[in-house]
């Protein structure tokens, strides 16, 4: 019995996982036990080390092992530049475009008042601490084309007005490489209104 619960007990961990539902935690969990027993316990080991280690920077909040994180410290970032994401995925997802040199402040969220996500939980007032620094002259804010994300941006842009920072906000089109037709009317309407 107590094997049966080992099992569900891994089985239900798995599923905590975004998109990850009972079928696929089942797999992987039969796959992990029955085919790589090693993998298995690399991947226990791996997120315990991550539990323990891993926590958020001081001043951007992205994940790190040291106080403040390697993208804060370089001194090849420009620091008058501040862009706001949502999560470390994002930072990353802007990071793979080399584009973007400027430094980061990482909400771990976006404000959700049904699930009790508020401005004080998405650390608002040390981002805004931050863009007022005297050092930072423009704030991006790039959080997610959601319902939350647009709500979102718009808290940040009016507590940043509020302030005297003046925000920019990334912009929306039409995907390169698309044609027309196959594109989202409401994708399609944002391109015109943010044409330049």
């Amino acid at each position: 019995m107590s094997d049966a619960h080992s099992l569900d007990t891994l089985i239900q961990a798995l599923r905590r996982l975004p998109g990850v539902g009972v079928k696929s935690a089942q797999r992987m969990a039969f796959h992990l036990l029955q085919n790589d027993r090693t993998g298995a316990q690399t991947l226990a080991r791996a997120l315990h080390d991550a539990v323990d280690h891993v926590h958020h920077c001081e001043r951007c909040h992205t994940f790190t092992e040291a106080q403040v994180c390697a993208t804060c410290l370089d001194p090849k970032r420009d620091p008058t530049t501040l862009c706001v994401v949502e999560t470390p995925a994002d930072q990353s997802a802007l990071e793979r475009t080399k584009a973007y040199k400027g430094l980061y402040f990482v909400l771990m969220g976006k404000l959700s008042p049904l699930d009790g996500v508020g401005p004080h939980e998405l650390g608002l007032k040390k981002l805004f601490e931050r863009a007022c620094d005297g050092v930072v002259q423009e704030v991006i804010l790039a959080t997610n084309f959601t319902a939350e994300g647009e709500a979102t941006a718009h808290i940040i842009s009016e507590g940043l007005n509020a302030r005297g920072v003046k925000p920019t906000r990334l912009a929306r089109g039409v995907p390169v490489g698309s044609e027309l037709e196959y594109v989202d009317l409401g994708t399609i309407a944002h391109a015109l209104v943010d044409r330049r």
